[in-house]
């Protein structure tokens, strides 16, 4: 299980990173999307990764770090809030521009 979470966020993180380097604002929002879910990947597989045990404390012996689980759930409303910021900033610099390159310009233009 730990193998396949460790792929997953190697997966994420990298593919993230690699299409926020990218030209174009789309690319850069869902780069930020999925490094986003990565963090939250990792920060979920931080609470030891256990099967059938609750996040309660005292009621059972074994239970989950219920920490985790509430950084995560805040991670993700604080993520989605930033992607609607960012997709509202990409829509409007791309009517205001007419590009959907990040410096506003686009490089396949014959420059004068």
């Amino acid at each position: 299980m730990e193998l396949v979470i460790a792929i997953t966020l190697g997966v994420l993180t990298s593919t993230g990173v690699y299409l926020i380097l990218r030209a174009r604002t789309f690319s850069v929002v869902l780069g930020l999307t999925l490094l986003s879910h990565g963090v939250n990947l990792f920060l979920f597989s931080m609470g030891r990764l256990t099967t059938a045990s609750p996040a309660v404390i005292g009621l059972v012996e074994d239970y989950t770090d219920p920490l985790p689980q509430a950084l995560v759930l805040t991670a993700i409303v604080i993520s989605f809030s930033m992607t609607a910021f960012v997709v509202v900033l990409a829509l409007k610099a791309a009517v205001e521009l007419r590009s959907d390159h990040v410096d506003g310009e686009d490089p396949n233009e014959d420059r004068q």
